[in-house]
Formats: structure tokens, C-alpha cells, sequence
């Protein structure tokens, strides 16, 4: 029976989506890391929040794991190149907080413009300091966004309603997703310059990590007002700590920080400094939200193999996966075929789509066709770890689609690049039956077999004949038999189903039979 493992507090409304589909469902909150790491081996699934830290050594004791499902965006407690390596399909759940944590920035943007903390402080401790806390208008202000993805866009129209003026740097936003956000798109030193307040919503990477450096913070207008409700990373603390100091940035609301929990930071005890311990995501609505959204995601992939939200492989929607499932068929048999005869390697790889099936997803496809090429070299290789392993060898990859098929209404084309030539092989699916329609650019139609020989020849009177007899005197029985050939006397190809496997001593009296060139057992 599929089971699935929740090691972090989900709403039990996930656990009713599990069960209503048939997929065992385990809660086991609060493992220590030794006590995971010995039971991880008996699950396909593995749910988590932010508290579970699925690393190697955890993915690694994960014999039988297919997918890690992470209730949130942020996946920096999953070690995505070890789950990927292994093959496991990393998830998140964008959506499910995308409002409340944009709700959640817009409130630390009124909290820092207002001086709302300090003031509450001052209150409550009956000061009533009403002439201490001037604060600023947010209304015509221009809010520069740092990251104008899905929660920067929902930030965006919150400040837009606000009569705000908003910019945005985003190197992935168009010009179109600009114009219809009503935003303006912006380089990041113009941004700087121009905002009356800064909020981020960006990933942490290399290219983000401390975004807003000192020499940043310098370029922004005196009196500027930063938001961070992103990840903690994307700014400098010590930087705006100093800029806090000096009063050229005027104010500051965050949520996340470089290290947490924080129990400390510089930015701590800062004038006009509001901080929150990373509430972006916490409210009732959005943890159900997620919960619900992880346990879908998680049930698909297992019972259906569409893919969401994933970080290591492209999406599939259930629709998608049963429309591709005939050509996965055929195209991980190809895979198969082309990488039994790579008998020196994989210099390259290029895969041609033509017809309708062009038109659909292919990376799935693709992905599946690299799993198929390397298995024989790598037996755990699969669809995930595939692309990211091919990536790692130098081996290069070329994708191509013609829309239409000059013979058939869908056709794919595997070629490989071993010892320094070029192997070729296509096939087609025809009435729901995947078939070798072309090998060395030679045409025939020939069905798979569990065991199939393939010998490449000179077309000469006689090789058929001899060919049938020495695999009857060897009682090899012959299932089917397809010829495919250049021209008399040119070269020729045969694909032979047998229902028996050809010993290594037949296969050496093929091999010097006259005008044979090449003679190989192929298993599906």
C-alpha cells in the first residue's frame, strides 16, 4: 500500500484527503533525526512544513521515497540536489500564503510608516508621546519591489489600491505581466533612487543574497523605508543597522532574518525598527490552505503521476499525464533501445519530436528518454535525477519539434553520439502500440519484444537463411522478424523478437557470418 509520512503539524483535513485516496497516512511530529532516518525506508511520501529537515543522510535512508511535499514555499530545510539525485520529486505550495503573506509586508509597511510598535509601547506604558511619533503618508508615495512574482504582484495591488506609484525590478517580469499589474518595470539602481519604500519578495540565491547591500542602502533616498517579508539574507543587517543609526533609512519592518529563530540580531533595539518572527505565512486560512494543497499533490504524483509545484522536474496536470502516458511508453523504449547500443558511451544526446506530439509537453518526455539512455550504466537513474546526472557528465542535449510528420500523425527520433558516431532509431504509437519505425534512417515497422536481436548487415542473398537456421539448430525460437534495408547490396537492418536469450557463443557465429557488422541482445 503507497504511504505517506507527515512529520511536521498539518491540518488533519490532509490526513481525510490522504485516506479519502487511498494513500496511508502516518503523523509522527517532533522526530529527532536518527529516529527519521530509521523509519523513512517504509514510505513513497514524505510531508513537512519547515521544522523536519530532510537532508542526505535522511534521503539517502529513503529507499522506497518518490516525493517530498513541503507545506509552504520555502524548501531550505530539503536538500533538493541530494532528493534529486536520488530521484525523489521535491514539491511546495506557492499559493496557498501568497495572500497573507503579502497582507502580512503591506502590514509591516504601515507598521514602519506609522512607528506603530514604539508607539504601542509608549502608550500602553501611559507616556501618551502623541508629538514623538510623526509618521508618513503612504498615499502618492512611489513603493519600489524588489521580486515581482506571484507575492509581489498581490503586494503590488494591495499598493495600488493605496494610490501608491509602484516600480518593480524583476529580470522575469515582461513588459506585458507589467503593463497588465499596472506596475512599471524598473533597473534595480533606478529603483533604489526612486522608491519611497522598498519590499522584497524574492528568492535567496547567489545572484539576491544581500540584494541590498551597504553600497544599495547608499544609492536610496534619505528617508526611505525597507520591508522585508521574503527571506532573511536579502538584506544586510549590519548595513541597515548603520543606516537606522544615521537616519537615512527612516524606518524598517521584517519578518525573516538571516538566522532563526532569532534570538538575536543587529537590527534588534534599532530607532523605528518593527520585527515579527516569521509570521508571512500565519494565519488559519493559509495553513489549511497548504495542508490541503501538499496532501493533493502528494496523492497525485503517487496514484497518477501529475506533477505540481515541483522544483526538480516540470509540472504534469493529471490531464497532461494521461494524454503523454502512450508516448512515455514508447519514448522510454527508445530511451531503452538507444542506450543498449551506446556501446561507448554518451557523447550526446538529441531527441526530435514531430507531429502532434510536438505540441504537447515534452520535457516529461524528454526526461523520461534520458532515464531510459542511462539506465544501463546507472540502474537507479529515473525521470528526476535523469536531466540533473546528464547535466553533471558534460553530455550535451539538443531538443527539436517539427509540427507536422511527413508520414505519421506523431513520430519520435532518438539520436546518440558513442565513440565518435551517430546512432539513430524512431518510433511511433500506433492504436495505443509503440513501434520501431526507423533504425540507422532505415524504415520498417517492427513491434518491441521482451528480447529482441539486432544485427545490421550488408543486404547479400543468403543472410536470412542462415540467420534462421543457426538460431534453429541453437532452438532459439523466432517471435518476429523485420527486415529494413538501404538497397540490394547496401546496408541492411534486423530486429528478430526471440523467445529465448541468445548465448554469448550464437551471438560470436552471427557476428562472423559474411557481411554482419554489428550484432546486439536487446531487453524491454
Amino acid at each position: 500500500m503507497t504511504k505517506v509520512l507527515i512529520t511536521d503539524e498539518l491540518s488533519p483535513r490532509a490526513l481525510d484527503i490522504f485516506r479519502s485516496r487511498g494513500v496511508e497516512a502516518d503523523v509522527r511530529v517532533g522526530l529527532n533525526k536518527a529516529d527519521l532516518v530509521n523509519i523513512i525506508v517504509d514510505y513513497d511520501g514524505l510531508a513537512v512544513r519547515s521544522a523536519t529537515k530532510a537532508d542526505k543522510d535522511v534521503i539517502a535512508a529513503a529507499k522506497r521515497l518518490k516525493v517530498i511535499g513541503r507545506a509552504g514555499i520555502g524548501v531550505d530545510n530539503i536538500d533538493i540536489a541530494a532528493a534529486t539525485a536520488r530521484g525523489i520529486v521535491v514539491m511546495n505550495t506557492p499559493f496557498g500564503n501568497s495572500i497573507t503573506t503579502a497582507e502580512h509586508a503591506i502590514a509591516l509597511l504601515f507598521a514602519a510608516a506609522r512607528q506603530i510598535a514604539a508607539a504601542d509601547v509608549s502608550t500602553q506604558a501611559g507616556k501618551w508621546e502623541k508629538n514623538r511619533f510623526m509618521g508618513v503618508e503612504l498615499y502618492a508615495k512611489t513603493l519600489g519591489l524588489i521580486g515581482c512574482g506571484n507575492i509581489g504582484a498581490l503586494v503590488a495591488e494591495r499598493a495600488l489600491a493605496l494610490k501608491m506609484k509602484v516600480i518593480a525590478y524583476d529580470p522575469f517580469l515582461s513588459p506585458e505581466r507589467a503593463l497588465k499589474l499596472g506596475v512599471e518595470k524598473v533597473e534595480l539602481d533606478d529603483l533604489l533612487s526612486r522608491a519611497d519604500a522598498i519590499s522584497l519578495h524574492t528568492p535567496l540565491t547567489e545572484k539576491t543574497k544581500n540584494i541590498l547591500s551597504a553600497c544599495a542602502l547608499a544609492k536610496t533616498k534619505r528617508g526611505v523605508i525597507i520591508v522585508n517579508a521574503a527571506r532573511g539574507g536579502l538584506v544586510d543587517e549590519m548595513a541597515l543597522r548603520a543606516a537606522l543609526d544615521s537616519g537615512h533609512v527612516a524606518a524598517a519592518g521584517f519578518d525573516v532574518f538571516i538566522i532563526e529563530p532569532a534570538k538575536e540580531s543587529a537590527l534588534f533595539g534599532a530607532p523605528n525598527f518593527v520585527a515579527t518572527p516569521h509570521l508571512g505565512a500565519s494565519t488559519n486560512e493559509a495553513q489549511e490552505n497548504v495542508a490541503l494543497q501538499v496532501a493533493e499533490q502528494i496523492s497525485d504524483y503517487l496514484l497518477t503521476g501529475a506533477v505540481t509545484n515541483a522544483l526538480n522536474m516540470p509540472s504534469i496536470s493529471a490531464e497532461e499525464a494521461s494524454r503523454l502516458r502512450p508516448f512515455i511508453e514508447l519514448i522510454d523504449k527508445l530511451g531503452s533501445f538507444a542506450g543498449q547500443i551506446a556501446d561507448d558511451g554518451l557523447e550526446a544526446v538529441e531527441i526530435e519530436y514531430e507531429g502532434e506530439v510536438a505540441h504537447l509537453n515534452t520535457q516529461p518526455l524528454t526526461a523520461t528518454a534520458l532515464a531510459a539512455l542511462m539506465r544501463p550504466l546507472m540502474p537507479d537513474v529515473n525521470m528526476v535525477s535523469a536531466p540533473a546526472v546528464l547535466k553533471q557528465k558534460g553530455t550535451s542535449l539538443t531538443e527539436s519539434r517539427r509540427e507536422t510528420s511527413p508520414i505519421y500523425g506523431s513520430l519520435i527520433r532518438i539520436k546518440v553520439l558513442t565513440g565518435g558516431r551517430w546512432r539513430t532509431l524512431a518510433g511511433v504509437v500506433n492504436a495505443g502500440t509503440a513501434k520501431i519505425v526507423e533504425v540507422k534512417g532505415m524504415p520498417l515497422e517492427a513491434d518491441f519484444h521482451p528480447v529482441m536481436l539486432l544485427i545490421n548487415n550488408i543486404d547479400k542473398p543468403g543472410f536470412v537463411g542462415a540467420l534462421g537456421t543457426m538460431l534453429g539448430e541453437a532452438n532459439i525460437n523466432i517471435a518476429t522478424f523485420h527486415l529494413g534495408r538501404q538497397a540490394a547490396n547496401q546496408d541492411a537492418i534486423a530486429i528478430v523478437g526471440v523467445d529465448q536469450i541468445v548465448p554469448d557463443a550464437i551471438q560470436q557465429k552471427l557476428r562472423a557470418l559474411p557481411h554482419v557488422r554489428y550484432v546486439k541482445i536487446l531487453k524491454f
